[in-house]
């Protein structure tokens, strides 16, 4: 049995001003292709499919189309949860349309698939809140899906009944995994955890996006750890995490997250991009490959002692979005900005490194992690060479507050 497992595709999303579902369907026909190429019998995606709770015409219809291929009229199911991005409703709404294609839906936690049966031989066997195994049509084995879209705390003692104001996030959880894998999961069968949660060994330091960094701690709960996950699982397929990461130890069953389709934020700047790629029999140890993505613009960020040298890398890597922070002994004039901007369409940011001299005429470098009203005052004073004054400092005060 082989599984493809790709997550937080986010679909419309775009970065800064700049749309990139062009490069999303470049991406997702590239995984179609491998889909093809390594005779996957099933796709996993883990969550954020969309972008937002209202996605684009164009992303929804890319993501439909991209499912419908990756189905092949019926012939390999498809499983699809709901991430932190997605509105639960919108992902389960084409669900009965879905199923007659091989394709699954799971919008919440307490979710039920019928039982069905498709003439290509695609066959939900047995179904529970939560839970699901399906047969193959090129294998005999039976694979046991136990899946956990998105959601907080609250929602998800509603959905599991939980009465207990102090039960913790992990422990309902923890439980209802447990649950599900003693009442289905064997070693006659592929047994397989699909969720898109906040997940952590406990040891390694996991960077969160910058746009996810509101829901490292689902719901504001603690984090789900790796010893949280039932023995019976063979392998855990994780979306939320952005980076291909394998949370579990070399003996261990696998435990990963596959990561995003594209560079999406500054914090996964020259970040490669993967799909996992499972192979496995009942009863034995999964093996896993990960699976580059090629497709779609890198994103950089780069630092030039010049304006020409920076001019000079910007026409030679056209096809890329760029940071650029420019070394300057003054604020960069509207000029020296033009002629960046024309030099190239995909710049999503430029940043002055001031070189100040103190009193001892030694160059005193800005830092850019100072406290931004710190930053705004020396900006303020050198540009106009008199100090901020209240009525300002309370402006300025007033603008951060909005933006948070």
């Amino acid at each position: 049995m082989r599984i493809l497992h790709t997550a937080d595709w986010h679909l419309g999303k775009k970065l800064n001003d700049f749309n990139r579902l062009d490069e999303q369907r470049q991406v997702l026909n590239e995984i179609c292709d491998i889909v093809e190429k390594e005779n996957v019998d099933v796709v996993l995606i883990a969550g954020d499919l969309y972008d937002t709770f209202n996605p684009p015409n164009e992303a929804i219809e890319l993501l439909y189309r991209t499912l419908h291929r990756l189905a092949n009229n019926g012939k390999r199911p498809v499983i699809a949860i709901a991430g932190n991005h997605d509105s639960a409703d919108r992902i389960e709404a084409p669900d009965p349309l879905a199923r007659e294609c091989g394709i699954i839906f799971s919008g919440y936690p307490d979710s039920k698939v019928p039982v069905f049966k498709l003439p290509s031989g695609i066959e939900v066997t047995r179904s529970d809140h939560g839970f699901l195994e399906l047969r193959l049509p090129k294998t005999k084995e039976l694979l046991r899906l136990i899946t956990t879209p998105y959601a907080n705390e609250a929602r998800l003692k509603s959905f599991f009944g939980t009465q207990d104001s102090h039960q913790t996030f992990r422990n309902i959880l923890s439980e209802k995994w447990q649950k599900l894998a003693d009442k289905y999961c064997d070693k006659s069968g592929v047994n397989l955890l699909v969720a898109h949660l906040f997940v952590t060994n406990g040891k390694d330091a996991l960077k969160e996006p910058e746009d996810e960094r509101s829901v490292v701690h689902v719901g504001g709960a603690q984090p789900i750890y790796t010893s949280d996950i039932p023995s019976q699982i063979d392998y855990t397929a994780l979306g939320h995490l952005h980076r291909f990461h394998n949370l579990a130890k070399v003996e261990e069953p696998p435990v990963i997250y596959s990561g995003s389709l594209l560079e999406y934020s500054l914090s996964e700047t020259e970040q490669q991009k993967y799909v996992s790629i499972i192979e496995t029999k009942a009863g034995e140890k999964v093996k896993v490959k990960k699976e580059a993505i090629n497709a779609g613009k890198r994103l950089h960020r780069k630092r030039f002692e010049s304006v020409a040298s920076a001019i000079d890398w910007l026409s030679q890597n056209q096809d890329t979005f760029v940071e650029i922070t420019l070394k300057s002994d003054s604020f960069l004039t509207a000029q020296i900005k033009r002629e960046l901007y024309e030099a190239h369409k995909a710049i999503i940011g430029i940043i002055p490194e001031i070189q100040t001299k103190n009193v001892g005429e030694q160059q005193k470098q800005t830092n850019l992690q100072e406290n931004i009203e710190d930053l705004f005052e020396r900006y303020f004073h050198q540009k106009h060479d008199k100090p901020l004054n209240e009525d300002l400092k309370a402006l300025l005060k007033e603008v951060l507050n909005q933006e948070e």
